[in-house]
């Protein structure tokens, strides 16, 4: 067997499709079709299940398939090893990013990232946490940036940043007239929360819950994103919480509308997460260096209680 025959499996049993598959691994279906056939041959199994539609592994097939990727991580491992003794730093870089973390950060660094570092080829896309847990996991992410502490075995974390949570208190709401906020005087019933999927929101319910035990699931309103919040809050529908890269970006006119926790401020730990297998290490940790240095002159807190961004 060769690794390419493994990497053609791999690319069936992602798109479990011998055309799409194909077109992923740049090979003509046929191609594709007679190095898999020739694989089964030799190990004298069947890996797909042809007659479905779509293509299924079958159950030795997801073993070999399991197996195949760890094969497929270490054979990468070499030109790893080869790239960081030639101190390069380039190739194609799959990230992903939340949707509450993209568009403050981004913006922040992807420029002088790409001018530090012009070799790279940085594919980024907008994903929940699960989704970038899902894509490390089968090796279709190279690393990602998340809200964490997500306690997964499989991947490791390096703290970027911690933001702090700001409350956005509309008129007419009765925390208008505190100047600074305990987490005491939350109360889920007059939030507006993110909708379900979002990491952010899951912090926001285990932040309420620290002083109440029960909290009914059925909310006023939800929305997809912060800025929809903002104006649903605008409008008298309550308040909200805003990651505190957020409150950034916020309209002059609306900024009298922000408030501070006391300290310890309650916060999410933003991390640069990736596989245990530590592939191209060499660009997580130069995409680690350039988001921290820039970072530090955007958020200068330090004294915070860091909330679990898992849903409890």
């Amino acid at each position: 067997m060769t690794i390419t025959q493994l990497k053609y499996a791999l690319a069936i049993a992602e798109h479990k499709n011998f055309t799409k598959a194909a077109e992923k691994c740049f090979v003509t279906q046929p191609t594709l079709s007679t190095q898999i056939q020739k694989l089964e041959d030799e190990l004298d199994i069947v890996i797909f299940d042809r007659a479905k539609k779509p293509i299924e592994l079958t159950e030795v097939g997801r073993k070999i398939v399991f197996q195949a990727r760890n094969i497929v991580n270490e054979a990468d491992r070499i030109q790893d090893i080869v790239d960081q003794q030639k101190g390069f730093i380039g190739g194609e870089f799959r990230l992903g990013i939340i949707p509450t973390v993209m568009p403050t950060l981004l913006p922040m660094f992807l420029k002088n990232f790409i001018k530090k570092f012009p070799k790279v080829k940085l594919k980024i896309e907008e994903l929940t946490t699960e989704e970038i847990l899902t894509r490390l996991s089968d090796g279709h992410l190279d690393a990602a940036i998340a809200a964490t502490p997500l306690e997964s075995d499989n991947i490791k974390e390096r703290v970027l940043y911690y933001e702090p949570f700001v409350a956005y208190i509309p008129d007419n709401h009765r925390l208008r007239e505190k100047k600074t906020l305990e987490v005491s005087d939350l109360n889920i019933d007059d939030m507006l929360l993110l909708e379900d999927g979002h990491c952010f929101r899951d912090g926001v319910i285990n932040l309420c819950k620290t002083f109440k035990d029960q909290i009914d699931e059925t909310f006023q309103l939800e929305s997809g994103s912060i800025e929809t919040l903002i104006k649903l809050s605008n409008e008298g529908m309550g308040m909200t919480l805003l990651p505190y890269l957020h409150t950034l970006d916020v309209k002059e006119n609306f900024s009298k509308n922000l408030r501070h926790f006391k300290e310890p401020s309650p916060a999410r730990e933003v991390s640069i997460i990736y596989h245990k297998s530590e592939l191209k290490m060499q660009i997580i940790n130069a995409l680690h260096d350039v988001i921290s240095g820039i970072i530090r002159g955007a958020i200068a807190f330090q004294n915070v209680e860091i909330i679990s961004p898992k849903a409890r």
